[in-house]
């Protein structure tokens, strides 16, 4: 195990568009932490480097076994990182390019496929079958990010980052980057009012569903409120830091059982309260791209940060997976 160079670190607390200091605090227990944000990690918890050597990596999800799984999205393959013995190995090449990873029925793995176009399912035997890949008969763009809902109904993002020209490539055949339901095999658009879609996550009660939209004119959270059928109610900006000048966009994110909000952005891993209070900001030496609970308690908070795989201990656990 390496230990990382960046420990714990504040950004400041008056406001979510606020610019970080030039040298982050060494450990939570500094007078400008916020209590709450503080409450969130047992006593000198520190950010740990346990892999490294990757091109760029995303979407990781603890599963049964003590293992972590999560996408090297340009190197074409998914790695496994386990916890007996701090190993890492392949799961799966290629991957189609996979980047959101998480856990599905029967201890299948869904797969959200940037060169597939899909979501995919693959089966604890190995099979893998297209969940969804087209809507009203045009292919999807490259589908990023997903959730499940206790009703089994999938919810997912599906800008284009998979395309070599995104918005402009010839291949693109939607003329919008939508956020979906797919429910009893059918697909349901449920807005495409977001230039680029990406993380995506429910609340604790999944009254709510929170989305992530990476684009650099407009780095903003979004809040929408569920509707009995699964539809969304009229969105709200739950937090926007389009000021921020710090590396990195709003990207993947998790919630915890608090309902508290884990989302990587500029500089770091967010967290803000339900209410959409911006209580502080995790900073591994790299910028992460995504994050994930795991651990035999739920209470450890895994980054994916471009080269490298971090973790910290929390004193809250993850919300709890469907799967």
């Amino acid at each position: 195990m390496i230990r990382a160079a960046a420990f714990l670190a504040i950004l400041s607390l008056a406001s979510c568009t606020s610019t970080p200091p030039a040298v982050p605090p060494p450990t939570p227990a500094t007078p400008q932490v916020d209590p709450a944000f503080q409450a969130l990690f047992p006593a000198g918890a520190q950010i740990e480097k346990i892999a490294s050597g990757f091109q760029f990596i995303e979407g990781p999800v603890w599963l049964p076994g003590d293992r972590l799984l999560f996408s090297d999205v340009p190197g074409n393959v998914i790695h496994q990182w386990s916890v007996e013995g701090n190993t890492i190995k392949e799961f799966l090449r290629p991957s189609e390019n996979s980047n959101g990873l998480i856990a599905g029925p029967n201890n299948s793995l869904i797969l959200c496929q940037h060169s597939g176009r899909r979501v995919a399912m693959r089966s604890a035997s190995g099979v893998l079958t297209t969940l969804t890949d087209r809507f009203e008969g045009r292919k999807l763009n490259s589908p990023n990010d997903a959730v499940y809902h206790s009703d089994g109904s999938l919810y997912f993002t599906d800008p284009p980052y998979g395309l070599e020209k995104q918005d402009d490539d010839p291949g693109k055949e939607l003329a919008f980057n939508g956020v979906y339901r797919l429910a009893n095999g059918k697909l349901q658009l449920l807005t495409k009012e977001l230039s680029r879609p990406n993380g995506i996550a429910l609340s604790p009660d999944e009254k709510v569903l929170y989305v992530a939209n990476s684009d650099a004119t407009r780095k903003i959270w979004m809040r929408y409120a569920l509707m009995p059928d699964g539809t969304l109610a009229t969105g709200r900006v739950f937090a926007d830091v389009t000021a921020e000048k710090a590396d990195g966009l709003p990207d993947g994110l998790k919630v915890d059982q608090k309902g508290n909000v884990w989302a990587t952005g500029p500089g770091g891993v967010w967290v803000f309260s339900p209410e959409g209070k911006h209580l502080g900001t995790l900073k591994p030496a790299e910028v992460p791209a995504n994050v994930a609970f795991g651990g035999p308690d739920g209470k450890t908070l895994f980054m994916t940060a471009r080269t490298g795989l971090y973790r910290i201990q929390t004193a809250v656990a993850g919300k709890k997976a469907v799967y």
